[in-house]
């Protein structure tokens, strides 16, 4: 076993999840750092090293509840535990409610429903086994609190983030393991770029011109960065926001108020 606390990251080949996985680094965890593809997650992984840490990148994807499960077992074994789970991945879908799909809404539940959930029977069935009172801290967006126009389906998901957030920690709280959510809003990504884009299709808007009007809705003036995101969850991950469990903390700039 290590002294070091541990934790696992998914998405974490890009944007908030890089970022997440840099600030965790900073505060001197070690990662497990999940993706789909390699290229991403191994450069991450050598930025973690870099800060002093240690790293491990792990292929996996999230929608297959077993690939889940042998990724949080991989973590343990090679980096000798696990203490944080944080359920990242995820993808966008922009349209109207009239025009969602059968496919496009089950790719977007197997990512962004279905894979938090196997992340936390994942999460809470090692720290079970383990004795540890660890922490696991889900993706959600300004969009499980408020449904967007061309982003239902999308927003659909990540209510339902949000009520696997309260349900499951009610269920471990128990056994000391806590569960809370970070709800982010308009963030310098290349989702955003993508959600810029469909807008631009599907309604006429300039390129970039979305991105503008969302931006402009924020009360401190700016988009947010992946680090803005990253510090909240550094406080979830960190003994601070232990007496913190079932919340889904919206970390938006001031765009929407709840």
């Amino acid at each position: 076993m290590t002294d070091s606390r541990i934790a696992l990251v998914t998405g974490a080949g890009r944007g908030i999840g890089a970022g997440i996985a840099r600030r965790l680094a900073g505060d001197g965890l070690d990662l497990a750092l999940v993706d789909l593809t390699a290229p991403g997650i191994d450069a991450v992984a050598a930025q973690v090293r870099a800060a002093g840490r240690r790293a491990v990148a792990i292929t996996a994807d999230v929608s297959d509840r077993g690939a889940v499960f042998a990724a949080v077992d991989a973590a343990v074994a090679e980096l000798g535990g696990l203490d944080v789970v944080v359920n990242n991945a995820g993808i966008a879908q922009v349209g109207p409610v009239a025009d969602v799909t059968p496919e496009e809404l089950r790719r977007l539940f197997a990512v962004n429903v279905d894979g938090v959930l196997w992340g936390i029977q994942a999460a809470a069935a090692s720290f079970q086994a383990r004795g540890v009172r660890g922490k696991i801290i889900n993706a959600s967006s300004i969009a499980g609190h408020e449904g967007f126009e061309m982003l239902g389906a999308y927003s659909a998901t990540k209510f339902a983030v949000r009520a696997f957030t309260q349900a499951a920690a009610k269920e471990y709280a128990s056994a000391g393991i806590t569960v809370n959510a970070y709800c982010p809003g308009v963030v310098g990504t290349d989702m955003w770029v993508e959600i810029d884009r469909r807008f631009a299709e599907l309604t006429g808007a300039a390129v970039g011109e979305t991105y503008e009007k969302f931006v402009g809705g924020i009360a401190l003036g700016r988009a947010q960065t992946p680090e803005d995101v990253a510090a909240y969850v550094s406080y979830l991950a960190g003994p601070d926001s232990d007496y913190m469990t079932g919340q889904a903390g919206l970390i938006d700039g001031g765009l929407v108020y709840r």
